[in-house]
C-alpha cells in the first residue's frame, strides 16, 4: 500500500507491505527501512522479497529522494521517522538503516527507547561523529557544488562510495544520479537531529552492524568504534562491500537484518 504521509510543513512518499497474511497492520512487529544518502528507498528492493516474505516491511523516501516532495522548511530526519510510524499506527518496530537511516534509526532509539525493538545498521552513519567523512571530500564535493559540475560530483561518489564496483558501474551510477537534487534540495532545510556518537553505550537492544570493507577508511574506522561502543553489538564484515551492500551483497544483507529481527524477545 502506497501512501503520501504528512510530516511537519510537508508530505514523505510511503510504501506499506502488509502483513504476510494480507492483513495490514496486524501480526508481530514492523520492519521499517531507513535508506541511505546515496539512494532513495529503492536501494531495499534487492532485499525486499526475503523480508516481505515474513514480515511486514514498511519503507519510505526521506523528504527531497524518490518519490517524496523537496522540503520547503526546517525538518528534522528523526521526526520523520516519527510521523511515518504514527501514520500507520506503528508503536514499536526494528529499525533498518543504511548510512543517512542508520543515523536516523540511531537518534530514534536514543530519543523514544520504547519505539526500537532491534536495529540492523548496514555501514551506518551517526550524527555526532565529525570524522565519519573526510574533510577533503567534503570541500571536493563543495567545490563541485559551487560549479554545478554535476558529473564530477557523480564520478567522485563512484570513486569514493562505490570503490566496490568493476568500474562499469550503471547500477551505483543511478542510484547516485537520481539523488543529487535531494542534497542540493535538503541541504538548506535539514536540521541535524542531537549528536548521538558519545551516547551510543546508551542504547540496549539488540543490534547488527554491516560494515563495508571497501567503504571510505572514514567509515569503515568509524563503523568500527560504532560497533565497540554499542553493547553486544555482533558486526557482519562484508569483504566486497562498499557504501551499497544491498546491490554488492544483499543476501547477506538480508541475512544480518534478519538476525537482528531474530533477536528481539
Amino acid at each position: 500500500m502506497d501512501a503520501m504521509v504528512s510530516v511537519k510543513d510537508g508530505e514523505v512518499w510511503a510504501h506499506d507491505s502488509g502483513a504476510p497474511d494480507g492483513r495490514a497492520g496486524d501480526g508481530p512487529l514492523p520492519l521499517v527501512l531507513l535508506h541511505p544518502g546515496v539512494g532513495d528507498s529503492r536501494i531495499w528492493d534487492p532485499v525486499l522479497p526475503r523480508l516481505t516474505e515474513r514480515h511486514r516491511v514498511i519503507r519510505y523516501d526521506a523528504r527531497g529522494y524518490g518519490r517524496s516532495p523537496a522540503p520547503t522548511a526546517p525538518y528534522s530526519l528523526v521526526e520523520d521517522l516519527i510521523a511515518v510510524l504514527d501514520h500507520f499506527g506503528v508503536a514499536r518496530a526494528v529499525l533498518a538503516g543504511s548510512s543517512m537511516g542508520g543515523a536516523t534509526a540511531i537518534s530514534l532509539a536514543l530519543h523514544d527507547p520504547a519505539r526500537v525493538a532491534a536495529l540492523a545498521l548496514v555501514v551506518p552513519g551517526v550524527t555526532g561523529a565529525e570524522e565519519l567523512v573526510s574533510r577533503a571530500f567534503t570541500a571536493e564535493v563543495g567545490r563541485l557544488a559551487e560549479a554545478g559540475d554535476i558529473e564530477g560530483i557523480v564520478a567522485l561518489t563512484l570513486r569514493t562510495s562505490a570503490a566496490g564496483g568493476s568500474g562499469d558501474d550503471p547500477e551505483a551510477e543511478a542510484h547516485i544520479r537520481s539523488v543529487i537534487p535531494a542534497w542540493f534540495a535538503g541541504h538548506p532545510h535539514h536540521v541535524p537531529d542531537p549528536p548521538a556518537f558519545d551516547r551510543l553505550g546508551e542504547l540496549d537492544v539488540p543490534c547488527v552492524l554491516v560494515l563495508g570493507e571497501r567503504d571510505q577508511p572514514e567509515v569503515v574506522r568509524t563503523n568500527e568504534i560504532m560497533a565497540d561502543r554499542i553493547p553486544g553489538c555482533r558486526v557482519v564484515r562484508l569483504a566486497h562491500s562498499d557504501h551499497f551492500p544491498t546491490l554488492r551483497e544483499p543476501e547477506a544483507v538480508a541475512d544480518a537484518i534478519l538476525e537482528a529481527y531474530g533477536a528481539v524477545t
